[in-house]
């Protein structure tokens, strides 16, 4: 075992506990959500509470929190890419539709 190795602390059976609350918090609002018929900004608000859930998932259960920077650099540059795409497809129906 190399020494960059016997440094990296495994996280605990608490912070899965944690992470685990907040999802199930966050799929708690999500259903709040979509009782409420915000109309459109119910979309807006859906994929904010997902991406929450998803960077908790990526972060913790994924184990990107001890990957090298390079790594967490491509999947910021691959999400801001799909982000991009997702908003100019929304605007444009959006604005074919208004």
């Amino acid at each position: 075992m190399t020494e960059k190795e016997s440094q990296v602390q495994a996280i605990g059976p608490k912070a899965y506990i944690v992470v685990w609350l907040c999802l199930l918090a966050l799929t708690a609002t999500t259903v709040t959500v979509a009782r409420l018929h915000l109309t459109a900004y119910a979309v807006i608000a859906s994929i904010f509470i997902a991406t929450a859930k998803a960077a908790l998932v990526v972060t913790f259960f994924m184990h990107l929190r001890r990957e090298p920077w390079i790594l967490k650099i491509m999947l910021f540059l691959a999400l801001l890419a799909l982000t991009l795409i997702v908003l100019l497809t929304f605007s444009d129906v959006w604005i074919r539709y208004k």
